[in-house]
């Protein structure tokens, strides 16, 4: 019986899409909504315990002593998000999360006290890190309040192509890399359950944050494309299309992103109707003079 439940879990992993690992769970999920028993903590190592009472704080935002392994686990966990407005440890939990709270230290204590690390018990979760380790430049991780859900469009405004047939979100549940404001649109990245990414923008109005970011000062030209070319909203994974634009076809430049060994144009065009931005790779476009900047002594 246990060869098939290993099995059917091994099977179960190899199923999964890569964005199911960036669903980190917690040691306790309902640690914040339930009590804990004595027995259940007891089925835990004692090191996995000090993670678990951390998790607590954790939930809230709670910065830790950066490099310190605390510091290094929960940022490699989806759901966490550091606020720079952390309160404070005693201000953050609730009655019930006091008590598991201190349930756990007391089990630790005892642990500590019968010499024992309960090596029968559970180890530590692994943690799977979902950070995009090579966010195009300029972009940067975010800090939003968790359970808001992010309308995200190609670009500042309603009238731009929303991906995913209509339907493109961002939960601040998951990791959010922001560029800056175009006309009260912020410029996000964010991973897919795909394993890809997306780029696009949130209105101002569909979060509670402030987010402290530069206004775009993007180049508007008037180009042609210098071949066929395929239009992804993915420059650093996926590269998945979604246009593909003829020879000749007009489009505005506004700007140019580097990553790794691809440049990419950023561009804006009307396709089937709609308006559109996305990135073609370098060459695409025909070449245009720039305007210098004078320096005069």
């Amino acid at each position: 019986m246990k060869v098939k439940r290993v099995l059917a879990l091994l099977l179960l992993v190899t199923l999964l899409p890569l964005g199911a690992f960036a669903a980190n769970q917690y040691i306790f999920p309902d640690s914040n909504r339930r009590r804990l028993t004595e027995e259940e903590v007891w089925t835990w190592q004692y090191d996995a315990l000090g993670y678990a009472f951390n998790e607590l704080f954790a939930r809230y935002g709670r910065p830790f002593i950066a490099g310190q392994k605390y510091d290094l686990y929960f940022n490699a966990q989806t759901w966490y998000k550091v606020d720079p407005h952390y309160p404070g440890d005693g201000k953050v939990l609730n009655n019930i999360e006091w008590h598991n709270y201190s349930l756990i230290k007391s089990v630790r204590a005892n642990m500590k006290a019968m010499g024992t690390t309960n090596p029968q018990g559970k180890p530590l979760p692994t943690v799977w890190d979902d950070r995009i380790l090579s966010p195009l430049p300029g972009f940067s991780e975010v800090y939003f309040k968790p359970n808001q859900r992010l309308k995200i469009h190609d670009g500042p405004g309603v009238h731009y192509r929303r991906g995913a047939d209509g339907k493109a979100l961002a939960s601040t549940n998951g990791r959010i890399y922001a560029a800056g404001w175009e006309s009260g649109w912020l410029m996000v990245m964010y991973e897919l359950n795909t394993g890809g990414v997306r780029v696009g923008f949130a209105s101002a109005q569909d979060f509670s944050d402030k987010v402290n970011l530069p206004a775009l000062n993007f180049s508007r030209v008037t180009v042609s494309l210098l071949t066929p070319a395929q239009v992804t909203e993915d420059p650093v994974r996926a590269l998945t299309p979604i246009a593909n634009l003829p020879s000749g076809a007009s489009v505005t430049w506004l700007n140019r992103y580097y990553h790794r060994n691809m440049n990419w144009d950023y561009i804006e065009f009307t396709y089937n109707g709609v308006m559109m931005r996305g990135f073609v790779p370098d060459g695409a476009v025909t070449p245009f003079y720039e305007t210098d900047i004078e320096i005069t002594k």
